[in-house]
C-alpha cells in the first residue's frame, strides 16, 4: 500500500480548485495525474469524498495516497553523495551537474534516487526515496530530502507555502542593467514536450532576479523563486532575452560578443549545460524549530568559465 500524504490547504487557496490547488501542495505530481487520483479515490478532502472542480474554503485536511507502484524501480548504487546536513527526519545534499535526481523515461539507473537508496534502506518506503524538490540534471547545488514520512509531509507543505528559501546563480547572456521579476505563467510546450513555454493557460510562475556582476557580454544574476516549475529559471531568462548560457533547450544556440578573444570562445563551446547553480538553501526546521542556512561553492567548470569572462572584460576595459 502506498503511503499517504497529508497537506492542509492554505487560507490563500479560498475558491480555488482542488485539483489547482493539489498541483501546488504536491509539486512532484502533475495536475492531470492528481485530477485521475482524484477521481478514482485516492485524494481525500476532509475524509470525504470530492472532485477535481470542487471549491476549497481554506483549512481543510487533504489527503493523497498515490499510485507509486507505476513509478519506475529504482535499486541502491554505490554513488557517491556530498552530504552537508543529516538527521533523523531531513538530509540537504550538493548535487553534482550531471546527476539526474529520479528514474524516467530512458534512465533507470545512475540517479540521485539510486544514490539515496543505497545510503538509506530505509527511504524506499518514502516517494522517490524522500525527494521532495527537483533540480535538472545538468544543475548543481543544493536539494532538500525528507528521510521520514513526516518530514515528507512537512517539507512537502513548506515549498507549497514557500517557506524554504532557495537561491540560485544563474550566468546569463546580455548585460543585464539591473534587476526585476519575470511573471509569466508556465506550461508544456504545444509542440515540442521536452520543453516547457510561457502559455496564457499555464501555472502561475515568478521569478526575481538581481544583478551580482556583470561581465563582458554576459551577467551573472542571483535569482530566486516564488514557485518551482519545470525549467522555471531557464524559461524566464529566455523569455525576458537573457538566456542561460549553454543551455541546449532555451539558450538559442552560442552567440559570441563582438571582438571575442579565441580564448573566450573556447570557453563558451565547451561548457556543454545550463549555467544555473543552487547556491543557497534556507528553512526553519520542521521539528525541532532549528533555523538552518546552507550554501554550495559554484562547480569548478562554472568557475573556470566566470574566470575568462572576468578576465575578457579587464580587458575590454584597458
Amino acid at each position: 500500500m502506498s503511503a499517504v500524504l497529508v497537506a492542509h490547504v492554505p487560507a490563500a487557496a479560498a475558491g480555488r480548485r482542488l485539483d489547482q490547488t493539489l498541483a501546488e501542495l504536491f509539486p512532484d505530481y502533475s495536475r492531470a495525474r492528481l485530477s485521475g487520483w482524484i477521481r478514482t479515490g485516492r485524494v481525500r478532502v476532509d475524509g470525504g469524498d470530492c472532485s477535481p472542480s470542487q471549491r476549497l474554503h481554506g483549512g481543510e485536511r487533504i489527503a493523497l495516497e498515490p499510485e507509486l507502484e507505476q513509478a519506475v524501480p529504482a535499486a541502491p548504487e554505490a554513488i557517491a553523495l556530498e552530504l552537508l546536513h543529516v538527521d533523523d527526519d531531513l538530509l540537504v545534499l550538493n548535487k553534482p551537474a550531471g546527476l539526474v535526481v529520479h528514474p524516467g523515461a530512458g534512465v533507470s539507473s545512475g540517479t540521485l534516487q539510486n544514490a539515496l537508496l543505497h545510503f538509506d534502506a530505509s527511504l524506499g518506503t518514502l516517494p522517490r526515496a524522500g525527494i521532495v524538490h527537483r533540480l535538472d540534471k545538468d544543475t548543481s547545488g543544493l536539494m532538500l530530502v525528507a528521510r521520514s514520512l513526516r518530514a515528507h509531509t512537512a517539507l512537502t507543505q513548506m515549498i507549497a507555502a514557500r517557506a524554504v528559501q532557495r537561491q540560485y546563480l544563474a550566468l546569463v547572456r546580455g548585460e543585464v542593467i539591473a534587476g526585476g521579476t519575470v511573471d509569466a505563467p508556465l506550461g508544456r510546450h504545444p509542440v515540442d514536450r521536452l520543453r516547457q513555454a510561457v502559455r496564457d493557460d499555464g501555472r502561475p510562475a515568478r521569478t526575481h532576479y538581481r544583478v551580482r556582476e556583470r561581465l563582458r557580454g554576459h551577467t551573472l544574476l542571483h535569482c530566486t523563486l516564488e514557485s518551482g516549475r519545470t525549467h522555471q529559471i531557464r524559461v524566464h531568462m529566455a523569455h525576458s532575452g537573457h538566456p542561460l548560457i549553454g543551455d541546449p533547450l532555451y539558450g538559442g544556440g552560442l552567440r559570441l560578443p563582438p571582438a571575442a578573444t579565441p580564448q573566450l570562445i573556447a570557453a563558451l563551446r565547451a561548457f556543454q549545460r545550463q549555467a544555473l547553480h543552487a547556491e543557497r538553501l534556507a528553512f526553519v526546521h520542521p521539528f525541532s524549530a532549528a533555523a538552518l542556512e546552507f550554501s554550495a561553492p559554484l562547480p569548478a567548470d562554472f568557475i573556470a568559465l566566470l574566470d575568462v569572462l572576468r578576465r575578457e572584460s579587464v580587458i575590454s576595459r584597458v
